[in-house]
């Protein structure tokens, strides 16, 4: 089965079998509230879900039954940001760089660093440090100056 990410409260994480449990609840045109219940029912049983992240899971799943049924791709409502590299100096710096930009800018985003290799090459990345902003490689090999970086979380949370 196939994992697919999703946020749900400020954690983004893994489920096995939602993708295909969403594809089922809009092909038989489930109300809202049936779709959540499916949802839950179907990704309950193939993951561990906390009692106490139970309702945050089902405002999960219901938000992306809504993005489904419209037909919409999950377009970030905030920036996704991907630090590639196998957690060494560089990259760890870029992350630091990161963070103080947007905390200067004042910007949210969801940032996520990739040490495994199978997975940086398959976001198209063969050299390291490396930078994804919402699915769109910024560098690669080499480390950016701060006000690149700055330029480009600008114009990407510009675009949401």
């Amino acid at each position: 089965m196939q994992l697919c990410k999703i946020k749900i409260g400020k954690a983004t994480v893994g489920l096995i079998g939602l993708e295909q449990a969403i594809q089922q609840a809009v092909s038989r045109k489930m109300s809202e509230n049936e779709a959540t219940d499916f949802l839950f029912e179907v990704v309950n049983r193939e993951n561990y879900i906390p009692a106490t992240a139970r309702v945050l899971y089902r405002q999960a799943l219901r938000r992306e039954y809504q993005t489904a049924q419209s037909g919409g791709d999950q377009s970030p409502q905030q920036l996704t940001i991907k630090i590639l590299g196998p957690g060494c100096v560089s990259c760890n710096k870029l992350n630091t760089m990161i963070f103080d930009i947007m905390q200067r800018l004042d910007i949210a985003a969801d940032i996520e660093q990739i040490h495994d290799l199978d997975e940086i090459w398959r976001h198209g990345v063969i050299t390291t440090p490396a930078l994804i902003i919402n699915g769109s490689i910024k560098c690669s090999g080499r480390m950016p100056p701060p006000a690149e970086v700055e330029q480009w979380l600008v114009e990407e949370a510009e675009r949401l």
